[in-house]
């Protein structure tokens, strides 16, 4: 079983998987001989198109539990200079070097906890820095973006955008992950540019101006773009983009995680929680899974997970079906008569639709649906004649706002009539060079669209688990604070889908259906349960944070408390 010395690879049997991937991360000893090995040149180091680290010694090991203890690892490392190393190296360059690891309590770890940066990860941490984005006002919290390799081999590599807590005091804040979904869709695009970001962008996509309610102000905010093929993330193999699916999405995560908390090892045991909307219903809850069983087996656990918040969550394929169609006759979108023909000729269990089925929800759609923002339906959808040509160019996109999408679902169907403005200006953005350069994105220059979500991925998503009831059991059994909300005039993933799944966990109510507050309005409804809370954010669209920001950033603050939301004023 090889790993890598460099990226530790998780992709292994899950019962051990975790244990393997600690061992093989390479001790001190590796480190300094891989530096060793580097070339000496009197020019400036070789950098490859996939990694803009210098090049180094590449070293695998083989894993085999050792004699002494079950904790024990023999681990045989090959070392295998680069190339212009190798010209002048005898033995065709390939150095061996045997090395016994003890993981037992009280053995020496390969990764130190609280240990500051390693040389390498040092110096890309400080080539990560963002100085200033193109028209972006002054601020005092720092930035940094660029990519983590999750899989060396691959060359699969994930793009991020941390936006430190402003103010005096980010060292003592926590650190939330946040991911969109799609499956497909932009963290960068959605939840740093329109929802919980600090900046938002003017029209045009000319520059930048503050979030008053921006969730920095509580927390140190880290973007990821995530998997492989969203936006600035990418894969030097071509079939990966076309294998993408919910478990390798969530190891891929999990890895970013283990390699950026390396880069920055002031965030280890720092208070952690991921957040997320949409298809980050299974994003969020599986990679907190990830997480707590890594966690379990490794000797040294660093990542301190509090807590998940999903909204609009994509959560148990049969119940989010009911409960969305449900949604559109309550909300008078459809007639009794196409609301009676889609429960008798749809079959809510299966992952195919039938002709029937897909003919009754065509109807819906196409004729008693009308020209609304499906996403929020009572707001107006995005019409003005600045932004027309531009949608036009972009039509395919602009279709994919980060919603369910795996194929021959329901959901997936709902996803044709979206022309947000301020995905246009994500895209014009994002695709000029000096917020590019400025952001340490497109390394390789290859010339290419950012957009806000990816059609392959989309389309060719691989396996999704049907229900993430099962995930939320394990997780509130592992302590972990579990808050679900739902902006209620979203038709996509409506609040009917979420509290018919919620519904079936069967959980002893704590706090009773009761109208929160804030700013002396109500701000929604909530119900406490044993080990999970369900909030409301009333007049809110699938983004909650992008059409509702003040409610959305009360109810942050009283989930990074722990507290419910407030009954009162």
């Amino acid at each position: 079983m090889l790993c890598s010395a460099i990226h530790p690879t998780i992709h292994l049997a899950r019962s051990n998987a975790h244990i393997i991937a600690s061992a093989c991360a390479p001790p001190l000893a590796l480190a300094e001989l891989r530096r060793a090995l580097q070339p000496r040149q009197s020019g400036a180091a070789i950098n490859t198109p996939q990694d803009p680290r210098p090049q180094s010694a590449h070293c695998v090991c083989s894993v085999a539990s050792g004699a002494q203890t079950p904790t024990a690892f023999r681990q045989e490392w090959s070392c295998r200079l680069p190339m212009a190393a190798r010209r002048g190296a005898a033995g065709g360059g390939v150095v061996s070097v045997l090395v016994l690891w003890l993981l037992a309590a009280g053995g020496a770890a390969a990764h130190a906890v609280g240990a500051g940066p390693g040389e390498g990860e040092e110096q890309r941490r400080a080539l990560d820095r963002v100085e200033a984005l193109p028209g972006q006002p002054a601020v005092s919290f720092a930035q940094y973006s660029g990519y983590v390799t999750v899989h060396e081999r691959h060359g699969r590599a994930l793009f991020y955008w941390l936006t430190e807590a402003d103010g005096d005091d980010a060292a003592s804040k926590p650190l939330v992950l946040w991911l969109n979904g799609g499956p497909g869709c932009s963290s960068v695009a959605y939840g740093a540019s329109e929802e919980i970001g600090p900046f938002r962008i003017k029209p045009n996509g000319t520059g930048l101006y503050l979030n008053k309610y921006s969730w920095n102000k509580e927390a140190n905010l880290l973007f990821l773009e995530s998997p492989a093929g969203v936006g600035f993330s990418y894969s030097n193999t071509t079939s990966d983009l076309k294998t993408s699916g919910d478990e390798r999405t969530a190891q891929d995560s999990l890895q970013f995680l283990i390699s950026w908390m390396s880069r920055f090892p002031e965030y280890q045991n720092r208070d952690f929680y991921i957040s997320g909307e949409s298809y980050a219903g299974h994003y969020v809850p599986q990679l907190a899974r990830k997480i707590v069983e890594y966690n379990r087996a490794s000797p040294h656990p660093f990542i301190n997970l509090k807590g998940i918040l999903v909204g609009n969550a994509v959560t148990d394929n049969y119940y989010d079906n009911i409960g969305t169609v449900t949604y559109w006759w309550t909300h008078a979108m459809i007639s009794d008569r196409t609301y009676k023909a889609i429960l008798k000729l749809c079959n809510f269990t299966s992952t195919n639709v039938s002709s029937a089925c897909n003919r009754a929800m065509t109807y819906a759609m196409n004729h008693e649906f009308g020209d609304i923002d499906q996403y929020s339906i009572y707001t107006p959808s995005c019409h003005t004649s600045s932004d027309t040509s531009y949608s036009n160019s972009t039509a395919a996109t602009t279709r994919h706002r980060p919603v369910l999408r795996f194929k021959d679902t329901l959901i997936r169907r709902r996803s044709n009539s979206y022309d947000p403005c301020t995905e246009n200006y994500a895209e014009r953005y994002y695709n000029r060079l000096d917020v590019q350069k400025a952001m340490h994105a497109n390394i390789t220059r290859i010339p290419y669209k950012w957009t806000a979500c990816s059609d392959v991925l989309i389309k060719t998503w691989k396996d999704s688990e049907l229900s993430m009831l099962p995930t939320y059991r394990m997780l509130m059994k592992a302590g972990i604070r579990t808050w679900v909300f739902s902006g209620d005039t979203d038709s996509v993933v409506p609040v009917t889908a979420t509290r018919f799944s919620l519904s079936h966990l069967g959980l002893k109510t704590k706090i009773r259906w009761y109208p929160w507050y804030t700013a002396g309005q109500v701000g929604g409804w909530s119900e406490v349960y044993e080990g999970l809370t369900f909030a409301t954010i009333r007049g809110a669209g699938h983004e909650v944070p992008l059409i509702q920001p003040r409610r959305a950033f009360r109810m942050f603050v009283s989930f990074l408390a722990g507290k419910p939301l407030p009954a009162k004023n």
